[in-house]
This record gives structure tokens, sequence and C-alpha cells, in this order.
């Protein structure tokens, strides 16, 4: 039998890719193990911001706010190519918050995080400056503040990538069907791929990490057969993209009369992002989708502000995810604490294996999330105060893959590949600097011209960055390149699904479990 890993994993969604991640860079050996694809769930779902979270600090979340504003820029200085800093413009409602909260709020906002790189808070007079041109007449006064978007679903197997490159081993495509505790101290897991090409295989593990999402209670009782406080809440949140509302990169912040927000953000070009929502999920989180009162809700909440106006048929995508949420007990789903919460079963004290699971979390504390587990884990492991798994905290400072572009200038970089390769259409130049990085010619090899990157699948895929993708990024189906390796689904001509699910050699579901097209 294979020697046993220090750390089994399951989850592919940003918990789980950034604990692998910083364990396998600690010296451990990781085994990451995903049912479907990385990021295939609520990691993929989400509304692509790495932000504080304003409105947590209306539910005294102060913690995690700071914590969130702090890895705001340790993650703008990782990874400069899939996040990029955000200007968002709040519009004054009168008859909601009154402006001197507005205030107080965003002057935290400036101050909790210790803000270096981000422009701090204004106020706006929204009949003169640009940004109040898309709204109507009625909003005369505005804030705005900074925020970071990313490119969630990229995040996600950047870190998968850096913790394989970093000796974990990497299984998409693969359930754990059953983790039971031996009588030598480690757990015995069985793995399955999902489409049977291979026998299941049974790996040993002196630690079991659960970062299995919407379905983490599921894993502790049908995998691990552990009977444990459930302490899980499913809120579902979905989106809208629709043609571009408005001009400008900026984003909106729309008060609702619920007291929830809505935000509006440019969008891959030539769309405009919507949402999100808050709802109880009850149902299979594989199931979820957006409804009818979901569709109306957002754009009531945006017709409320814009002078263009959106109807739920002008959704040219929608998608939704579950936020696998701590229940704190709280009646309203929106005031839901977004913290962290682990819950750990086992540990050397007790003479047996541990098992570490995690609910709740924010895309944007996934990094400090992963080092607090690492914390919890390594004492219980028997592993406190040894240096064999060292440095002890180290992610901070090391840039994802393609994120190490000299002081971060995204915009040096990107002229820089376009010297080089002036071949390139300015808009293909642009996208691959911003999806690769300095790894991009890991992509681009020897080629000096289109020509050369192999079949064009239409709307700026190549043979070249498919195979690329299968072959550094573990993409296996077309829903993988085209929706969460890339945004490319939204752009591609009507057949290039069907000619890249035939290059790639397989079929794939009909409905891509939580985003469905319109």
């Amino acid at each position: 039998m294979e020697k046993p890993f220090d750390l089994a994993i399951i989850g592919g969604g940003i918990n789980g890719a950034g604990i692998a991640r910083d364990a396998a860079g600690r010296g451990m050996s990781v085994l990451l193990c995903e049912q479907g694809d990385l990021a295939q769930a609520t990691s993929a779902a989400s509304t692509k911001l790495i932000h504080g979270g304003l409105r947590y600090l209306e539910y005294m979340e102060f913690r995690l706010v700071r914590e969130a504003l702090i890895e705001r820029e340790v993650l703008l200085e990782l990874a400069p190519h899939i996040i990029w800093p955000l200007t968002f413009v709040l519009p004054h409602a009168k008859e909601m918050r009154p402006a001197w909260m507005v205030r107080l709020g965003l002057f935290l906002y400036d101050h909790l995080g210790g803000r270096k790189r981000l422009p701090g808070s204004r106020s706006l007079d929204l009949r003169r400056d640009r940004v109040g041109a898309p709204l109507k007449d009625d909003y005369r006064k505005g804030f705005s503040y900074s925020d970071c978007w990313v490119e969630d679903s990229r995040l996600v197997v950047l870190n998968a990538l850096d913790a394989a490159e970093r000796g974990a081993e990497v299984l998409t495509g693969t359930r754990c069907t059953q983790a039971r505790r031996t009588d030598n101290g480690l757990w015995e897991v069985r793995t399955e791929p999902v489409d049977g090409s291979v026998h299941p295989r049974v790996i040993r593990a002196r630690a079991l990490v659960n970062a299995a999402g919407p379905w983490v209670t599921d894993v502790l009782r049908d995998v691990a057969g552990l009977n444990r406080p459930a302490g899980l809440r499913l809120v579902k949140g979905s989106h809208m993209v629709v043609p571009r509302l408005y001009e400008g990169d900026q984003a909106y912040i729309l008060q609702n009369d619920d007291r929830r927000i809505v935000f509006a953000i440019p969008y891959e070009r030539q769309f405009t992002l919507l949402g999100t929502t808050d709802k109880p999920w009850n149902d299979d989180a594989a199931d979820v989708a957006i409804d009818d009162e979901e569709r109306a809700y957002i754009c009531r909440a945006v017709n409320r502000y814009f002078k263009a106006q959106v109807r739920p048929e002008d959704a040219v995508w929608s998608y939704s995810g579950v936020r696998p949420l701590y229940d704190d007990a709280n009646e309203n789903v929106s005031a839901v604490t977004r913290d962290y919460v682990f819950d750990i079963d086992g540990g050397e004290a007790e003479g047996t294996p541990p098992l570490l699971s995690v609910f709740g979390g924010k895309i944007t504390t996934y990094r400090r999330l992963a080092e607090h587990a690492m914390e919890k884990l390594l004492p219980l492991m028997g592993q406190e105060g040894e240096n064999r798994h060292a440095p002890r905290r180290w992610t901070a400072t090391a840039p994802l893959p393609g994120g190490d572009m000299p002081g971060g200038d995204f915009e040096d970089f990107l002229a820089k590949l376009r010297s080089q390769r002036p071949w390139l259409p300015p808009e293909l130049a642009y996208r691959y600097a911003r999806a690769y990085g300095t790894r991009v010619n890991g992509l681009l090899g020897d080629a000096g011209g289109l020509g050369e990157l192999g079949t064009d699948f239409g709307g700026g895929l190549y043979q070249a960055e498919v195979d690329y993708l299968v072959r550094q990024e573990f993409a296996r189906t077309a829903e993988d390149v085209l929706w969460r390796r890339s945004k490319l689904g939204l752009h591609v001509p009507r057949d290039t699904e069907d000619r890249l699910r035939e290059y790639l050699g397989g079929t794939t579901r009909a409905d891509d479990e939580g985003m469905a097209a319109k």
C-alpha cells in the first residue's frame, strides 16, 4: 500500500484549494479530492469581489470586516492579473440609511484594515460627476469607495495549480465515498472516479479536511459516518448578466428597501452583472437555479436607480449558488454571519486522527482561513513546534501562478506582452494577460502568429489555450473551459461548445450544476 498522505482534503472549492496550497507549501504530502470540477459550485457563483463587506459593519462584524480588508490588499499583491481595484458608487437614497450613517460606515471601512494601495472614500455630487449620468435625476448625492474585482473560479484553479506544483495530488472528477479511522491512527479514504474510468482507490492520511461547502454535513454523515451537530445554514444567491447598462468602469452598490444591497458591475466588456439575492435553501445544492421571484427582485432594485430599465427577459445568462454559512440562529438570512467556523473531531489527545470541517467563509478571507486551519491541525497531528512542516506562514508573500509581475504592474506587463507578440490582436492579448499573467508564454510557446495556435474554435478560443488548460489547469470538459477557466461561453459562436466537446472527446452535463444559461 502506498505511503500515507499527511493530509487528505475533500472539496475543490476556494477553501479546499487554499488549504491544499498552504499545506503543500509547508512540506506536507497532500491529496485534494473533488467530485466535479474545481470551483464548480459556490466558489464560481459569487459576486466576484474581494471586499471587506461594507454592509457587514451594520451587523457589528468588525473582526470579519477588518480581516477581509487586510486580505483585500494582500491578495491584490499576490494576483494582480486576476484581481484589480474597482470603484463603487453608492447613490444616497434619503428614505434608506441616513447620510451620517453611510459616512460613518465608510470612515470605518477606510481605516479598519490599514488601507495602503486603494483610494479612500469620498462624497459625490451626482448632478455633476460623470458617474451620476446613468442614474435617475432623483439621486443627487452619493459616495464612492474602493474594493477589488476577482476572477473567482480562476482564483480557485490557481491555488490548486500552485498546490500541485508544490507536490500535492489534485484529483478532479473523483468522489470520496468513504472515510474511516483505522487502528493505526490513520484515516482510510476511498475515492472513485465519477466516470468509472479507473478502479476505486484507497489512500491513507494522517488528517482529513472536510471542505465540501454545501455538502459539508453530508460528508460528515455519509462519508465519515459521524453524527455531528448540523451547524449549517444554506442560503441561495442568484445573479443576472444583461447587456451593458452604462458607460464607464465604475460599479454601483444599490440600497434596497429591505435593507439589503444589489450590485451593478461592469462585466466581460459587453455586459453588466447584477445581484445578488439571499434566500433560504433546503434542497440539493446541485439543483440550484435562479427563479422568477429573484429575477423580479434584482430588476426592481436596479430599475429604482437607473435610467436604463431592465427586464427579466433581458438576461443573457444567469447563475446561482448556495452559500454554506455557519448557522448562528439569526432569523434574517441576510444577517447570518459570513465568518468561518471550524468543527474538529479527534486529534492526538483523543488518540484518533483529526477531522476538520469548514463551515462558512468568504472568498476574500480564504487564505487566512487556510492559515487558521493549519494552525488548528498541526497540534492535533502532534507536530506543534516541529520544523518538518515549515514555514508556519508563507502564503501572504508568495504570488499565485502568473502573479509575479514586477511591482504588480499589470499595465506594464501587458505593454511588454504586446511588444513581444505584436501579432496578437489587442483584445486577445489583454485576455491572455488577465487570465494567465506571467504564465502566458507557457500557453503561447514559440508561436509567431495566430495560425500557429492551432484550431480556431471561435470567439478567440484556440487549440493552444485548450491544450494548456487541460495540461496545466485540470480542465476536462467544454464547461470547464468556457465557464470556469474563462467566461468565453458569453462570447463564442453557438457551435463552439459542440466543437470543443468533440475535440475533448466526451459528453458533459446538460445543466452546469448551479450555472444555468437563459
